[in-house]
């Protein structure tokens, strides 16, 4: 018996019969949502090249959807002790990073000039507005209450739920403590809310528990996740740079030189603290 299929964004199908590809995802409407907002004086038409910046983070945005859901998975599988399941998602996550990374390739095939053809017409609008990259920074320990404030309405609350959550860096102390690892309780107690910082207790706890291939595993599973955010960082600088120079950013925020603070600032420290332990 073909059961009715609920779509949150009309009818529900009469039966799987009715289910297509386009039908599926939604293709049309898909397609619908790149609405250019520049004009070429010459002829009347958007600027060819914002049809592909629309793209290129409209599916960052997908992207980050999916980023969120594979971690806060991490989350539920690290609460439930399950070491070797939590480093398989987490592999996920590492190749949508790559997957990331390479998308600005793409973009860095637009010139400076080509993207000026349509600045301008981006008004307020700015990548720092992302609120689902705020929660994935908040969700790996990246955490500043001024973001918070930045967004209001659904955006707002979301945030602020994350910013009140736990991390996945205290996930992981809290599967360890667990397991019967000596972690100290101030790190196991400590504000989810505040920036997390380095603790020669944990790093202890760590250096044991590589002694555990499993643990050792998740461990250096973390290590390349925290490295990928950061080539991520790298990249993003480098193609604002290229494209716009040091010129301010798109919204009035200062472009390459804020971004380039926010480089090689570890979501994990003490796992790049122990190296020197073994």
């Amino acid at each position: 018996m073909n059961l009715p299929l609920e779509n949150p964004f009309g009818s529900p199908f009469s039966n799987r019969d009715d289910l297509t590809y386009g039908s599926y995802l939604m293709v049309p409407e898909l397609l619908s949502l790149q609405r250019c907002v520049s004009i070429d004086p010459a002829t009347g038409k958007p600027e060819h090249d914002e049809t592909l910046f629309i793209v290129i983070h409209q599916v960052y945005e997908l992207w980050f959807k999916q980023l969120l859901h594979e971690l806060d998975y991490v989350m539920t599988l690290l609460d439930a002790d399950k070491v070797q399941a939590s480093g398989h998602r987490l592999k996920r996550v590492l190749k949508i990073l790559k997957t990331l990374v390479g998308q600005v390739d793409v973009l860095e095939t637009m010139t400076p000039a080509e993207f000026a053809s349509f600045r301008s017409f981006l008004a307020n609008a700015s990548g720092f507005q992302s609120a689902q990259f705020r929660e994935l920074e908040f969700l790996l320990g990246i955490k500043d209450r001024v973001q918070v404030d930045w967004f209001q309405g659904a955006d707002g609350e979301r945030l602020r739920t994350r910013y009140e959550a736990p991390t996945l860096w205290d996930g992981v102390l809290h599967l360890l403590d667990r397991a019967g690892y000596d972690l100290p309780a101030a790190a196991l107690q400590r504000d989810v809310r505040q920036a997390v910082i380095e603790d020669e207790g944990v790093q202890a706890a760590i250096v044991a528990c590589y002694a555990d291939d499993g643990f050792a595993s998740l461990c250096e599973t973390l290590t390349d996740l925290d490295e990928g955010l950061q080539e991520w960082r790298y990249r993003h600088v480098m193609m604002v740079r290229r494209t716009i120079g040091t010129n301010m950013g798109t919204g009035g925020s200062d472009g390459a030189a804020y971004l380039a603070t926010t480089l090689f600032r570890p979501a994990f420290p003490d796992l790049w603290a122990i190296r020197a332990g073994f």
